[in-house]
Order: C-alpha cells, then sequence, then structure tokens
C-alpha cells in the first residue's frame, strides 16, 4: 500500500496532512504524485475536502515515471511553472496542527530585508529521547544564536555511527555566537520562496531536501543563499516515515497532543468516536460490539474458530485504546494500547497489545500480537503467536497454532494477491519476490497448516544495501522499526568506530578544510554538563510521565529510559536517582494513612516498582540510599519506611541490602551540613533500624520453632 493512504488512527495519513494544511490556514494544495495517482485521486474525491464549502482547494499533479526523489519532484514542478510565489512545501506524511501564519509572516517580513533568504525550516525541540524524534535519522543543526540563520547540517545516523561533526571555521569567524542543536525534531514543514525549485533544476544532484538541498545550499561558495529555522513553541508536528514513527504518531494522537485534531472532536476520516476516561475511543456510528456489553454475545460463534467462546463473558480494553466501527470484541479478549479497525473481530482470549490492525481483520481465539502492525483482510486463525516487530501485508492467513519470530514480515504469495496498475518501482518488487521465494526453504517458521504467506528475510536483499553510508543502510533502517531497540543492535563494535584522528585523515580534502569538530559523545565544558543535566532530567520526567499516563510496560519504559540515557551520556546513578524520584511521587499521600495509604504504596509500588532494575546496572544498595536522599526532601517523607518495605516485598531489595545499607556512614547522614535534610536522613536510618529488628526478632522466633521441633522429633526417637 502506498505510504500516504495507510490508515492512522482509522483515518489515511494523507487525510490527517490535509487536516493539518486546514488547521494551519492553507486554502490552495497541489498534490504532486508519481505512482498510485488514481487511488490518491480517488481518496482526494471521496475526502471532505472535494465538497463546496470545504475552505481547501486541493489539485492532484501526476508526475513522470521517471521521478525517484523529492529532487525530480520539484525539477517537475519548476518545469510545469506552478509555483509563482512563495509556498508551503511538506511531505504526505504530516500530523500537525501547528499555525503556520506566524511563520509565515516571519518568513516574509525576512524576505523584506533579505531577497537570499530561501527558506524557513519549521522545527520542535525535543530531547534526544523522545519517541517522536528519529533514532536512525536525525541532525546536528549550527544555527546563529540572534537571527536562527541555519549556519551548517549535519545528518547523523546509528550505522555507521556519526561521532565526529566538522564545522568550518569562517562560519565561526562570521558568527561569534553559534548554538549546536542535537534536540530538535524536524517537523518537514517548509517556507520556501518561488525561486527554491529553480535550485533544484540547476543541481541535479539534490536528491533529499535535508541532505542534499539545504547540506548543498548551505556548503556552497556560489548560491550564496540562506536558510533560517523557525523553533516552534507551541503545538505539535511529526512526520510518519518508517514503522517507528508510525507507532509513535498514533500514540501522541491517542493521547490528545494533537488536539484539536483528535479522534472524537475533529477525525480527519470522518468517524465519530466517544472519548473515554482512560484515552479510550469507540465508534458511535454502527457501534462496537463488547462481550461485556452484550448478553447477546455469548450466542456469537466466530467465523475463524467455528467455536462458542469458552472465556469468562468479558472483554478488556485497556488505555490508549481506538476500536473501529462494527468490530467485535469476544468473551475474555484484552487490547492495550492498540488501534482496531473497522469490522474486525478479535476472537476469545485474543491479547493484543501497542499493536495497529487494519479494516476487516479477523483475530482467532487466544491469540497474542504485540506491537506489530497487521493490514487489511488479514486472517490470524486461533493459539498463533505474532512477536513484536512484525508485519503483515493485506490478505495474508496465517495459523493456527502459527508462531512468529520478532521483527518477521509476511506478504501474500504472488498466486494468492490482487493485481493493480504496474510501473517500473512495481517490476523491481516483483524481482524481490522471485528472489524471495526462492529462499523459503532456508527459512524455518511455523506459520500454520492454512498459511498463504511469503515470509521476507531478516537481511538485505543484496549488497548495496548492507554497504550504503547514508541513513538507507540496512542496518540503520532496523533502528526505525517498531518495537526495535537501539540495544539491540551491533553497531557499537570496533570495526563501526571511526577516531577523531581518523576522521582527520581520512581524505585529503578533510585535511585541506579549515574546520574545528565537535564530538557527539560528550563534552568538557562545565556550562555545557550543566545544561545536558537539567535537559536530560526534564526528558526523563516527560518519559515517565508518559509512561505512566499511557500505562506502559515496564520493558517499554526501561527501553526509552535507556535510550535517553544513552544519547545524554549519563551515570546509570542519573537514570535510577530520577526513577525512584518519580516513583515516589507518582504516591498520592491519603490523610490520615493508614490501611488506605498501605494500599495506595503498594499499587503504585507492585505496578512500577521493578523499573528500578529495568533500567540496567542492579544496585539494590544504592537505590535504597537514593530513597533516602529523595524522602528527606519530600513531602513522603512519613512514608519512607512504607515504601522500603513494599520493595522488599517485590524483591526490589531484600534483608542483605538493607542491613549493608545500614551500616553505611552515608545512611547516618554523618557528612550532610546540619538541617531539615539531615534530621530526616537520620529519621530514615531509624526507621531502618526498626526494620533490621523485625527482621532479627523473625529469626530468632524462627530458631525457637527449629529447636522445638528438634526437640520433638529426639522424644519421637527415644
Amino acid at each position: 500500500m502506498l505510504q500516504c493512504l495507510l490508515p492512522v488512527c482509522n483515518a489515511s495519513l494523507l487525510d490527517w496532512t490535509f487536516e493539518s494544511l486546514a488547521l494551519a490556514g492553507v486554502q490552495e494544495v497541489f498534490v504532486v504524485c508519481r505512482s498510485h495517482a488514481e487511488q490518491i485521486k480517488t481518496v482526494i474525491k471521496g475526502s471532505k475536502w472535494s465538497k463546496p464549502g470545504s475552505g481547501m482547494k486541493i489539485v492532484p499533479i501526476v508526475t513522470a515515471k521517471e521521478t525517484f526523489s523529492p529532487g525530480d519532484a520539484m525539477r517537475d514542478i519548476y518545469t510545469r511553472g506552478l509555483v509563482t510565489k512563495d509556498f508551503i512545501l511538506v511531505m504526505g506524511d504530516l500530523v500537525s496542527n501547528i499555525r503556520l501564519d506566524e511563520v509565515v509572516r516571519v518568513h516574509k517580513e525576512r524576505r523584506k530585508q533579505n531577497k537570499d533568504a530561501i527558506m524557513t525550516i519549521v522545527v520542535k525541540e525535543c530531547g534526544v529521547g523522545h519517541r517522536t524524534r528519529p533514532t536512525g535519522d536525525s541532525a546536528v543543526w549550527f544555527l546563529d544564536s540572534k537571527t536562527s540563520e541555519c549556519l551548517h547540517y549535519q545528518p547523523v545516523t546509528l550505522y555507521p555511527p556519526t561521532r565526529i561533526v566538522k564545522l568550518p571555521r569562517e562560519l565561526q569567524e562570521n558568527h561569534p555566537e553559534i548554538d549546536m542543536r542535537f534536540d530538535f525534531i524536524d517537523c518537514g514543514i517548509d517556507i520556501c520562496s518561488v525561486e527554491v525549485p529553480s535550485l533544484f533544476q540547476d543541481n541535479f544532484d539534490y536528491l533529499d531536501l535535508r541532505r542534499d538541498f539545504v547540506h548543498g545550499v548551505l556548503t556552497s561558495d556560489l548560491l550564496m543563499k540562506n536558510i533560517y529555522c523557525y523553533v516552534a513553541k507551541e503545538g505539535y508536528a511529526a512526520r510518519v516515515k518508517d514503522t517507528k514513527s508510525y507507532d509513535s504518531v498514533s500514540k501522541d494522537i491517542l493521547s490528545r497532543w494533537t488536539f484539536p485534531m483528535v479522534p472524537d472532536n475533529n477525525h480527519p476520516g470522518g468517524h465519530s468516536y466517544e472519548h473515554l476516561r482512560g484515552n479510550k475511543y469507540f465508534a458511535k456510528n454502527h457501534p462496537v460490539i463488547l462481550a461485556r456489553y452484550l448478553s447477546l454475545i455469548c450466542c456469537y460463534i466466530c467465523p475463524i474458530t467455528n467455536k462458542m467462546p469458552k472465556k469468562k463473558s468479558t472483554c478488556n480494553v485497556g488505555t490508549n485504546t481506538l476500536i473501529g466501527s462494527s468490530t467485535q470484541i469476544l468473551d475474555g479478549a484484552e487490547v492495550h494500547s492498540s488501534v482496531i479497525g473497522q469490522n474486525c473481530v478479535i476472537g476469545p482470549g485474543a491479547v493484543i497489545r501497542e499493536s495497529y490492525i487494519f479494516d476487516n481483520t479477523c483475530i482467532g481465539s487466544d491469540c497474542v500480537i504485540e506491537q506489530s502492525i497487521i493490514g487489511f483482510d488479514v486472517t490470524v486463525k486461533d493459539n498463533s503467536h505474532i512477536s513484536k516487530g512484525c508485519l503483515i501485508a493485506d490478505l495474508v492467513t496465517i495459523g493456527p497454532n502459527a508462531k512468529l519470530e520478532p521483527f518477521d514480515r509476511l506478504s501474500v504469495r504472488r498466486e494468492a494477491g490482487v493485481t493493480g496498475e504496474s510501473d517500473n518501482k512495481e517490476e523491481e518488487e516483483d524481482s524481490d519476490i522471485e528472489e524471495i521465494e526462492a529462499r523459503q526453504g532456508s527459512i524455518k517458521r511455523n506459520m500454520g497448516s492454512d498459511s498463504n504467506a511469503l515470509i521476507w528475510p531478516d537481511g538485505p536483499l543484496n549488497e548495496e544495501e548492507e554497504e550504503d553510508e547514508g541513513p538507507e543502510n540496512f542496518k540503520n533502517l532496523r533502528s526505525l522499526r517498531i518495537g526495535d531497540d537501539v540495544s539491540d543492535l551491533d553497531i557499537f563494535d570496533d570495526d563501526s568506530i571511526t577516531s577523531e584522528s581518523e576522521n582527520e585523515s581520512s581524505s585529503e580534502e578533510d585535511s585541506e578544510l579549515d574546520t574545528d569538530q565537535v564530538s557527539l559523545t560528550g563534552g568538557s565544558e562545565s556550562s555545557v554538563g550543566d545544561a545536558a543535566e537539567s535537559e536530560f532530567q526534564s526528558e526523563v520526567k516527560q518519559s515517565l510521565e508518559r509512561a505512566f499516563a499511557e500505562g506502559h510496560s515496564l520493558d517499554n519504559a526501561a527501553v526509552e529510559l535507556k535510550t535517553l540515557r544513552m544519547a545524554s551520556n549519563v551515570s546509570l546513578t542519573r537514570v535510577r536517582e530520577a526513577v525512584i524520584s518519580a516513583i515516589v511521587e507518582r504516591i498520592q499521600l491519603v490523610e490520615g494513612g493508614g490501611l488506605p495509604q498501605r494500599q495506595e504504596i503498594t499499587k503504585v509500588i507492585n505496578r512500577w516498582g521493578e523499573l528500578i532494575d529495568r533500567i540496567g546496572g542492579i544496585d539494590p544498595v544504592e537505590t535504597i540510599t537514593l530513597l533516602q536522599v529523595h524522602c528527606a526532601t519530600s513531602e513522603r517523607m512519613p512514608i519512607f519506611g512504607q515504601i522500603l518495605a513494599a520493595l522488599y516485598q517485590i524483591d526490589v531489595v531484600d534483608e542483605d541490602d538493607i542491613r549493608t545499607w545500614h551500616k553505611l556512614p552515608e545512611s547516618r547522614a554523618e557528612d550532610e551540613k546540619p538541617g531539615t535534610t539531615r534530621e530526616n536522613m537520620k529519621k530514615c536510618w531509624i526507621i531502618v533500624s526498626h526494620m533490621i529488628q523485625q527482621f532479627n526478632a523473625q529469626e530468632s522466633e524462627s530458631e525457637e520453632d527449629d529447636d522445638t521441633g528438634g526437640e520433638e522429633d529426639e522424644e519421637e526417637d527415644e
């Protein structure tokens, strides 16, 4: 399926882009497309934007078959003479609620004073661990501190890992204050002057907008053009460029970061949804059928299994979930943090977590689907397990008892496929499928006796994909998959790391270029360290707030924190400190304390306490120290002992750890300055003293029981 027609929260991605542009005040849109033009025209014709009074005119433009890149499309736009004034350039994968009128105003005012200011790029600040920020396709931006002129742009990839950025020295001579920014989300929104297309026409090597055009303009000694950045302080904007960003943007929509573009208010697909507590969305037109709401569901016979439901007559729909119209969720089924399309059937006992199920798909009984994307009209038969990161194309059938490995990709065999319009790209895909079919014998998977699926190999199809040094490198693309974790990649081996000295002597051209090198692995300036520390603490807080609000699994929350730590180059202690602080502050103080307070502590610690160890480097003694330090300066000081006891109950700390900590001089706050914090830390130490007394008493009772039992045994022997 064409990427821009993929359903995002049950509306095509292109509809989300149109809605974003309408919200920004755009009145006329040219949609430039190469392949699947008829499909795109059909979507446009069937959308609300084609109706009179919609307020926005959409004109589809079909380019030549030779158009394979954004650069080619810009050259075609220039040749056709479509653009006669400054314009907004976006891709058909944008989701945004940013008001662009202010950006356009700033761009026009700047153009009045500087005719060479040809482009304004919209960016958003975010932390390096933010889920919407692309892990393997980001960039370092160098901006003039006063004017926000973009002076240098350097793409950053995970593989090959980008370690050093070279900044031409003359930039520093002409711009005394330069900001190095590695915390931007590129929104994919550009305000362009009318001469931008002509620059593509003059430079046929410009293919990508950022890596080629922006980098080329900034490094050219002939063009003498300027590009600026606009840092949007409010609003949301992101592109759906891969399956990981598909997952991130979908979660952001469900979490209402895109308001007013949310399912229950302004759904681009024209559907009507009811919004319930916990960000649960249920279709209102042709309502959803849930087992817990209809007793008649017990009489429903699943079309896949042809069996009556045997589970308890209830289903569980978790937070951050959207269910499309006419979908049926049967007895005992669970759906968490997922999007289910229209006319789907989720069979008895099935469990779906953080996944996306497209329209008309049937999931059999007792199936498990985790962090995967399932296409249109797919059938997953009974007792099948789909692991994280899997992609299943339209019309595929698997099962029963299928078991897919993480990141498996399945499509329907050619004889079962549907033919349509073809072009050179589809002919290349047919050639790929022939090669993949030839490899099927070497791929060992249990896809079930009724499967019609073709499984794609995990590695690259050709050597070019493996050897590519840009973002399209196969190992780099792996980091952009749904469910993937940077730590899963073997990207930091000895061969992949280029030293600074090697970088300097790698080519004669580099040695002649007068540059300063900036390391991406850390710096020595204290001011930079303080800023990085502050930024890191802020991002950890935001990450944990999202995890709490959206009910993330412990593994997913830990992955995000690990990624953030790697990107920020901070110690594990700092991460553990932030996690403990967030969990403690998550506990609500109950007036009067007693049993209700203990229940509140148990609820939070049982749900999130193990996250302290999931982030790596288990150190229970340090955990107790950090808990003491935080509680000594927090309103949660009175419940320190109960929190520690709860951590003890779930084995985050054990008795030996508590005794070891109690013997440390630091635990008695001997080096602390006199004051409230020191007094509270001493109180914590006294509380633990009482716990140790209880441990000793329990041991004594146990020994007495053993002695008594032994005496009775001796009497029996006599």
